[in-house]
């Protein structure tokens, strides 16, 4: 058995997946529209261009993402209670994906050298997903 995530992005989807490319260097597995659906009945007005499914890979991790319920007007695209941690290889990458990510998010940690790591910070990005930047290493 595995566990993958799926993320709702409330219609921001090919954004996330974009901007994830962008700072995360992100690989787009698969992305389909809702046009493309093999099932007709899926694609209602306006949301033919909207993804239906789609599934990225960051490092060794998979997460499918969609717009799924978009356009349900009791639909909530809040991403609380829970942090992607990532593990950077050097701090340059790690000050490569926290600077992307903090554009136009929230920085609750900067990202800065720790007790129990190189460098650690916590930013929520401009999707409202929490992530975690980490350098692992012994800094004493």
């Amino acid at each position: 058995m595995s566990v993958v995530t799926t993320l709702s992005f409330g219609g921001r989807t090919e954004e996330a997946v974009q901007h994830y490319q962008s700072v995360l260097d992100a690989q787009v597995l698969m992305l389909m529209r809702f046009r493309e659906c093999p099932d007709p009945s899926m694609a209602k007005p306006g949301l033919e261009d909207k993804i239906f499914h789609a599934t990225i890979r960051i490092g060794s991790t998979e997460l499918m993402a969609s717009d799924v319920g978009c356009d349900d007007p009791n639909f909530e695209s809040g991403f609380a209670g829970f942090a992607f941690a990532v593990r950077a290889e050097c701090i340059e990458d790690a000050e490569r994906h926290f600077a992307g990510l903090s554009e136009r998010g929230h920085v609750l940690l900067p990202l800065k050298e720790t007790f129990f790591a190189t460098r650690y910070g916590i930013v929520i990005d401009r999707f409202g997903v929490s992530w975690k930047i980490t350098v692992p290493g012994d800094v004493h």
